[in-house]
């Protein structure tokens, strides 16, 4: 392979050229502050609220309005979690969170566990996912907040969130998601879905780093998590960033008008994957098989008796970018919090592969990949005493 096989676009994307040239005027020819009274600044203003329309059609919100734009889902994750919990100036209440939450959920979560609410992490299911009885036992009358992620950004299963939102709503609490996942890659619409506040991330759909949006359900109350000049209608202060409020809104109608051909598209080169390293990998299996509801893009082994970050190092080196969990987890040697809630022992925990695809992935990336894989895994397992106690336990039964 003469160029970088990118297996890790649930992590981020490159930019379109699509999207990067609807946003290289407004970085020197319409540069204006949205927040000006002159020509320049009305131009801003009128591009920014063209783009806020933009993405409140895509998701079926009611009004441009529900659309807070933000720097990216970690922001509008702790400006959800945080500004709903306190809003009114409660300072008490109850918040359930699923247990396999991005951290940008679960610290914030924790923050609000250390002032005054009680949190419950709701544990899913081998299957990956969280189950509406589960939920129902948990709500208590002073449940206020309820987060559960839509797609999960690891292992990629799809939770049932207009089950979670009726049974939050019977309890006379609200419902958040964390859609970065989601968002462009299956139809995401807030009417259906029946949510109060959703956390989007145009770095995950080929739009630019440093920009996303927050949902916020017209009537929900949000305590301001960024105070100071009062812009997007005062729930988010700061001099709004337009070229990345159009980058996201061209990159969202991208995804919309192409989803019809990628989704599958995708889920072919998943399968491609799966059956290829299953196939080919004794000890080997895929987390969360049990549930056919999973994104298009990724899919998450557990690869026995060898160390993820070894895996990662010498695809690397073979030009294979990939990932042993998420991003932002990828520097820490303790085993994905998500593949420890659905139940995966600590010890294979550590073996995890992450493989996510994209708009420019092809067949012949995936087969390279798992070409490559297969020699870098029984290299590793040659040199791993552990293979050898793990393989010698599954032939005894």
């Amino acid at each position: 392979m003469d160029h970088t096989v990118y297996l890790d676009y649930a992590a981020t994307t490159p930019v379109d050229q699509r999207v990067l040239d609807a946003m290289m005027p407004y970085f020197r020819d319409r540069y204006g502050n949205a927040n000006s009274l002159y020509e320049l600044g009305r131009d801003a203003y009128r591009t920014l609220e063209d783009a806020r329309a933009r993405v409140a059609k895509s998701i079926g919100a009611a009004q441009p309005n529900e659309i807070i734009f933000t720097s990216g889902g970690t922001e509008s994750d702790n400006t959800a979690l945080i500004g709903l919990a306190t809003a009114g100036g409660r300072s008490s209440g109850h918040i359930i969170v699923s247990a396999f939450e991005h951290h940008a959920v679960l610290e914030p979560a924790e923050w609000l566990g250390k002032h005054g609410f009680e949190i419950t992490e709701l544990a899913p299911h081998p299957d990956g996912l969280i189950h509406a009885e589960d939920l129902k036992a948990a709500m208590r009358e002073d449940t206020v907040l309820v987060s559960v992620m839509h797609g999960n950004n690891e292992i990629g299963t799809i939770q049932p969130l207009r089950a979670l939102a009726d049974i939050a709503h019977a309890g006379g609490a609200l419902l958040h998601t964390d859609a970065a996942q989601t968002l462009g890659k299956i139809d995401f619409d807030v009417d259906e879905l029946g949510i109060d506040a959703a956390s989007f991330s145009s770095h995950k759909i080929y739009g630019p780093k440093g920009f996303g949006a927050l949902y916020l359900r017209k009537g929900t109350r949000l305590v301001p998590y960024m105070m100071g000049g009062g812009q997007e209608s005062k729930r988010r202060s700061g001099t709004q960033n337009i070229p990345g409020a159009v980058g996201f809104a061209t990159a969202l109608e991208i995804m919309d008008a192409e989803r019809e051909t990628e989704v599958p598209r995708l889920a072919a080169l998943r399968d491609r994957v799966v059956e290829g390293v299953l196939g080919r990998l004794e000890l080997t299996s895929l987390n969360a098989a049990e549930t056919d509801t999973r994104l298009p893009h990724i899919a998450n082994f557990i690869i026995k008796g060898v160390e993820g970050e070894a895996m990662l190092l010498h695809l690397d080196a073979k030009g294979i970018a990939i990932s042993t969990g998420s991003a932002c987890s990828s520097g820490s040697l303790k085993p994905s919090h998500v593949l420890l809630a659905i139940g995966c022992p600590q010890e294979f925990a550590h073996g995890s592969l992450r493989v996510s695809m994209g708009r420019y992935t092809t067949e012949e990336d995936v087969d390279y990949f798992v070409d490559e894989l297969v020699p870098v895994v029984e290299r590793l397992r040659s040199m791993s005493p552990l293979y050898a106690k793990i393989r010698a336990a599954h032939a005894a039964g």
